[in-house]
């Protein structure tokens, strides 16, 4: 009940926000109290500051609304511009969170722009023949040139991995196509293991993914175990490029608009498949 008086009050309280971003703006000290930096779900040890972006937003400043509805506030943002670590471009009304200078809390020197960074982000995976990293580079070759035209155009499909960042900090999984164990079993190829995501959070500038194993009962419910966290830099993000890394490794996503789309050709092949084996059954 708590939650859903929340959420039912979230329209009401970023119009007023919006409203006060006429309020002048101050170069005081951004020390605030804190409950103006709190958001639900904060990791701990978490210290990015959040708020809304206000007008007056430039390559060199930030002016961003608190939490609070208190006075807007004008962060130097020159050397992460300088430095490329202002990630997506700030709109009037955006919700965003800082990286403050440890010396001088009126410069940020982290800027990310978290309506940006919502929305469905993937990235294409081919499939790889069973047993891989069993074989021998010869071996592997041979059987990729014995494979016919047929059984390319039958397994050697790609798919679209990849999550959405959602409102509430939820995350949800892209790419999963359902098939029947058996065909799995049969298949020459197998596809990496796609992780099922179910939150996003943000911890010091850092995008964190919480993701599980993935069960389904016998009653179509869904039971998510071992949740783990993975932490990435954000190291790009505009328009719809987005690059995250981890450990010295990157990897780039581009933005999704249309989910219904995902998978169409994978998902209408493993239908296909399913009716072949239920025909071959009679």
């Amino acid at each position: 009940m708590t939650m859903n008086i929340f959420r039912a009050c979230v329209p009401l309280l970023v119009l007023m926000l919006l409203a006060a971003c006429g309020k002048k703006e101050t170069n005081a000290s951004v020390e605030q109290p804190q409950s103006a930096n709190a958001q639900p779900q904060r990791l701990e040890g978490d210290s990015t500051v959040y708020g809304l972006a206000c007008e007056g937003c430039s390559d060199s400043v930030i002016v961003l609304l608190p939490g609070d509805g208190s006075d807007p506030v004008r962060y130097n943002i020159i050397e992460a511009t300088h430095n490329r670590q202002v990630m997506g471009k700030p709109k009037v009304g955006d919700w965003m969170g800082l990286v403050l200078n440890k010396e001088d809390k009126r410069v940020a020197d982290l800027v990310v722009d978290l309506d940006q960074l919502k929305g469905s982000w993937c990235y294409v995976v081919m499939p790889k023949l069973r047993d891989y990293d069993k074989m021998t580079p010869r071996m592997r070759n041979r059987m990729m040139n014995e494979m016919n035209d047929s059984l390319r155009e039958t397994y050697m499909i790609p798919r679209e991995y990849g999550f959405s960042l959602k409102r509430h900090w939820t995350a949800q999984s892209i790419g999963y196509v359902q098939e029947q164990n058996s065909l799995e079993d049969e298949s020459p190829v197998v596809y990496p293991q796609l992780l099922y995501y179910t939150e996003w959070h943000i911890w010091n500038g850092k995008l964190v993914m919480v993701s599980g194993d993935f069960k389904m009962d016998k009653q179509n419910n869904v039971n998510v175990t071992n949740l783990r966290q993975d932490t990435c830099d954000i190291v790009y993000l505009k328009d719809d490029s987005l690059v995250l890394g981890s450990e010295g490794i990157t990897r780039s996503y581009y933005r999704l608009t249309a989910e219904s789309e995902i998978n169409k050709r994978a998902k209408e092949m493993a239908t296909r498949q399913a009716r072949k084996a239920l025909e071959e059954t009679k």
